[in-house]
């Protein structure tokens, strides 16, 4: 389908199941955390919770939850039939379910899933990763392609697609906002690529641009990771 409503459903449902994942993931964190010293889990296993924990509730439960409300309210706050890129709309959906299938498939592969923090700072994410960052790493570009598609989606629909006297001063708060925020996602998500990116050929092509042994920073990561992060937040 490439109703809006459909796919706004789609998009809740997923956000959902990625919530009870994330939710899952928690669960475990805080029983190893409920006396002090080594019960349940192994401290390795505890820290790939942690970073898959952190990625899932921001890019598979909170971003697709406005998403899809998103999706849902803005063509019926504005008067539109639909949203204006709905064969688009329906891709961003539909590539998320195969990026988090990648991000947990990580978990099972040979070293471990993620296991350097949500944040992934370098050089936990370089020099100390396991090999199963190259999937995170993909997982990550792909969540920031949908994330992209629906803020494009959004602003061609706000501008286009208002019912005659739907005036900008007229436009619901909510509106407003998503027309906000879908800027902003456009701006900010290649920054994420290119960190990732980077990441990426550190650990396995030999670049240095967060090791300092080759001439390169590693605060120059939380630079570029908190370039995204705050308007992203």
């Amino acid at each position: 389908s490439t109703n809006h409503k459909d796919i706004g459903s789609l998009y809740l449902w997923f956000s959902f199941i990625m919530f009870l994942t994330g939710g899952a993931m928690a669960m475990v964190i805080r029983a190893e955390l409920f006396q002090p010293g080594l019960q349940l889990v192994e401290p390795n296993f505890f820290n790939q919770m942690t970073t898959v924990h952190g990625l899932i509730m921001v890019f598979g439960a909170v971003m697709p939850a406005f998403t899809g409300l998103a999706n849902w309210l803005i063509p019926m706050m504005i008067g539109a039939p639909d949203m204006a890129l709905p064969r688009m709309n329906n891709w961003s959906f539909w590539i998320l379910p195969f990026a988090f299938t990648m991000l947990l498939s990580s978990l099972f592969m040979e070293g471990g899933g993620p296991n350097f923090g949500w944040t992934f700072y370098a050089p936990l994410s370089t020099t100390y990763s396991p090999d199963s960052t190259a999937l995170f790493v993909f997982a990550i570009h792909i969540m920031g392609i949908s994330s992209m598609m629906g803020a494009i989606n959004v602003i061609v629909t706000i501008v286009n697609l208002r019912a005659p006297g739907m005036t900008w001063m007229k436009l619901p708060l909510f509106v407003w906002t998503w027309l906000i925020t879908a800027f902003l996602l456009i701006a900010v998500m290649p920054v994420l690529a290119g960190a990732v990116t980077m990441v990426l050929t550190d650990k396995f092509f030999g670049t240095s641009f967060f090791d300092t042994a080759g001439g390169g920073d590693p605060v120059m990561f939380q630079h570029i990771f908190w370039f995204f992060g705050h308007p992203e937040v």
